[in-house]
């Protein structure tokens, strides 16, 4: 499929053609196809799954288990055991969080981190470590965005018992060398939770040949529905994860005194679960099944570049220039606010964030408060990244 002809697969972009929509780090837009797998779901069977014996109860639950089938097979697992469906990427890290260390987790043992943590791969491992008394450190940021991976050998230590990392920075837009981390950590026996929510509709993921021990995203920034978050788990490590909510359909056996609960993955999808927006994450995959993953990535990478590059010959404050980095762009103007850049651009149609990104600990180290992010996705062209400095002209002038 040709990049060029997406967008028309997009409706949104036909009830607003003057829309530039770069804040795709937040979340991306809907094509057609899956729209119509959450709406079908509604209009032609709405049932629950895995509780009824008839037909629209039955037919639910045999598509609700192939899409967990389909994003095992997307991501490069073997086993469709391996994937539990959550809200999102949110609450599948907090399932490892309280469900898998937690419990293990002892007063002086570690938890390591990197500066550039979404907040959602910083507070669960904050918090478990308070509770425990553990210790967290942090992997730190250079001045180009990058890990300063030097300093993480000398960081662990025999009491370290979880090693958390992005995969690609949701403020700098870095891709981080993931595959080095797992490797190092593997060889102290410290199993490794990758946060893939940036990654996923860009690049390829093989989790097997990554050798993640968990690994997490959202279905709503790979073009599916909100409310939905794949986590998977290595299978060394499934039967010691707890669950994160208690309720029906994750149990075996109930009586008053205990529970028998479920295995892996079951376990962690008590109550009424996310069923069309499961079904949606299905049709997003099918999507992109279409798609040349290496073409996605020269894709986002150009459109990023360009906008680098164009930012700079206006004298904007480029943040991070990391060797390795994707199509998301964090810039600052001394003179003015990002928020005030952020609305001018709204007002010519053009959706992008200002702000700390859940990331205030990282701009806070590089100094700074806020920025403007520019983030891309396949159906974005480099028309938009000129409609975004044209604009940006318009801001100069403004408040000159």
């Amino acid at each position: 499929m040709k990049l060029e002809s997406l967008k028309s697969q997009f409706p949104v972009f036909q009830h607003r053609p003057s829309l530039v929509y770069a804040d795709n780090a937040s979340t991306t837009q809907k094509p057609r196809q899956v729209i119509a797998a959450v709406s079908d779901f509604y209009e032609f069977g709405s049932a629950n799954v895995h509780r009824g014996l008839y037909k629209l109860s039955e037919e639910a639950t045999v598509h609700y288990e192939n899409v967990r089938a389909k994003v095992a097979a997307w991501i490069g697992s073997n086993n469709e055991r391996s994937i539990a469906f959550t809200k999102g990427t949110t609450e599948s890290i907090n399932a490892v969080a309280f469900g898998f260390l937690l419990p293990i987790l002892k007063e002086g043992d570690e938890v390591v981190i990197t500066a550039m943590e979404h907040h959602a791969n910083l507070i669960p491992w904050q918090q478990v470590c308070n509770q425990s008394k553990a210790i967290l450190k942090v992997i730190p940021v250079d001045e180009n965005g990058e890990l300063v991976l030097d300093s993480l050998p000398e960081m662990i230590s025999p009491k370290t018992k979880m090693i958390a990392v992005t995969d690609v920075s949701n403020t700098l837009g870095t891709i981080n060398p993931v595959k080095d981390i797992i490797r190092l950590a593997h060889g102290h026996n410290i199993p490794v939770l990758v946060d893939a929510a940036q990654r996923v509709s860009h690049y390829p993921i093989r989790v097997e040949e990554l050798q993640a021990d968990f690994l997490v995203f959202s279905a709503h920034k790979m073009f599916g529905p909100m409310g939905v978050g794949v986590l998977y788990v290595r299978e060394e490590y499934q039967d010691r994860i707890k669950p994160l909510n208690y309720g029906g359909g994750a149990i075996k056996n109930v009586e008053y005194s205990h529970t028998e609960f479920m295995d892996y993955p079951r376990n962690l999808e008590a109550g009424t679960p996310h069923v069309s927006g499961v079904l949606g994450l299905g049709a997003a995959i099918d999507f992109m099944k279409q798609l040349e993953m290496d073409q996605v990535a020269a894709h986002v990478e150009n459109l990023g570049n360009r906008l680098r590059e164009g930012l700079r010959d206006q004298h904007f404050r480029v943040i991070g220039n990391a060797r390795k980095k994707t199509g998301i762009v964090s810039f600052v103007h001394g003179a003015i606010h990002p928020h005030d850049i952020a609305g001018y651009l709204a007002s010519h149609d053009v959706a992008v964030r200002a702000g700390h990104h859940c990331t205030q600990p990282l701009l806070h180290g590089l100094g700074i408060a806020a920025t403007v992010r520019a983030s891309f996705s396949v159906y974005n062209t480099t028309q938009d990244v000129d409609n975004i400095l044209k604009a940006l002209r318009g801001v100069k002038k403004f408040w000159s």
